[in-house]
């Protein structure tokens, strides 16, 4: 099973400029083993279950509460069965038919 998670977490009491606190996030993601991908708008996580993916979600919360009094969150989650390394793979099969992207 692939679960692939993206998702935007960050503190919304700290002025404009939060990257401070989002990296503390990051550093968790990257202990975690977990392939990640962070983006502009947030990050990408694929793990092989549900409750793994809720996990590193329940963790970002824990590590920014400590921190703020109010933390926003938007999550996006694609589950599907069967598959793995959807990350790489749904990449892979763009560049098939326009050639490499910007990475």
């Amino acid at each position: 099973m692939s679960v692939m998670l993206n998702f935007a977490m960050f503190p919304t009491d700290k002025g404009d400029s939060v990257s401070k606190y989002v990296s503390k996030v990051i550093k968790n993601i990257d202990a975690s083993g977990v392939e990640y991908k962070l983006n502009p708008m947030g990050t990408t996580i694929e793990t092989a279950t549900m409750q793994e993916a809720l996990a590193i979600v329940q963790q970002s919360y824990d590590i920014l509460e400590e921190f703020s009094d109010r933390v926003y969150c938007s999550i996006n989650i694609d589950a599907r069965k069967g598959k793995d390394n959807r990350m790489k793979g749904k990449i892979n099969s763009i560049e098939t038919h326009i050639g490499e992207v910007k990475k």
